[in-house]
């Protein structure tokens, strides 16, 4: 009898144990990095890369300060020195400094010939492509809900093929990104991230990545109510359930910026 009590003492235990691994929800923070200088003069920044302003260094610093009190477990963000100089000034008045873990599925919609050039001359001949007169036009459907992030990257996608006009004479290699690649990698990415931390027995994650590329995760996640695009340090906050599904819980949320100001 004592055997039996025993074993079933044990068999509890366990169960309890691993019950709670189960249970172990994980919320991330996904926050956009700092204004760059491409940011500033209006210039298509996807995985090329500029450095952050004194204005994109000051909100990371205040978006740390306004962080500062929720304890996180870790904290990764893209390969883009955009991403990485954002959450290293995140942590930076931290008393307790996370390591900073890079992957490559966080960055920037891929917008090949386009990357470096004028926002104007991509999302002009977006427009033209998608039967708008211009970029504001084009802007303006995507405000009232007419046009998604999906069907703006794959149209980027088709007018980058054909060549640009700044570029004339020189092809595309392909490298412009589809809605559903960009899609695939970031939920994926997410996806590992939450696991990991679930391992870890769950908590909060902070993940520094890119605009178009939030966005895109948004609506692979089911939102289609994002009609404006991210601000810089806005955080976007994501629950990762023990059931294994992402619930949106927050967007484009500059309250952290504010506290930290």
């Amino acid at each position: 009898m004592k055997k039996i009590v025993k074993a079933l003492l044990i068999f509890v235990a366990i169960g309890a144990g691993a019950g709670e691994a189960f249970a172990a929800d994980v919320t991330i923070f996904v926050t956009r990095h700092g204004k760059t200088m491409f940011n500033t003069v209006q210039r298509v920044q996807g995985w090329a890369d500029t450095p952050l302003t004194p204005a994109g260094v000051e909100v990371a610093e205040k978006l740390g300060r306004g962080l500062q009190t929720v304890p996180f477990i870790a904290v990764w963000s893209s390969d883009a020195g955009r991403a990485r100089q954002t959450a290293q000034l995140v942590m930076h008045g931290w008393k307790a400094p996370l390591p900073l873990n890079e992957l490559k599925g966080l960055r920037e919609v891929g917008f090949g010939l386009y990357e470096g050039d004028l926002d104007k001359n991509m999302w002009d001949a977006v427009a033209r492509q998608a039967g708008y007169a211009s970029e504001a036009a084009i802007m303006k459907a995507f405000a009232a809900g007419k046009v998604h992030i999906d069907q703006m990257i794959d149209t980027i996608r088709q007018v980058e093929a054909a060549g640009t006009s700044s570029l004339a004479g020189i092809k595309s290699a392909g490298m412009a990104e589809s809605y559903q690649q960009v899609a695939k990698r970031m939920v994926d990415s997410l996806t590992r991230i939450a696991q990991q931390a679930q391992q870890q027995g769950g908590g909060n994650v902070l993940v520094v990545t890119h605009g178009m590329a939030i966005a895109t995760l948004l609506m692979a996640l089911g939102d289609t109510t994002l009609n404006q695009p991210l601000q810089n340090a806005s955080v976007t906050r994501l629950r990762y359930t023990d059931s294994g599904e992402f619930v949106i819980e927050s967007i484009n949320d500059m309250s952290y910026v504010g506290r930290g100001s």
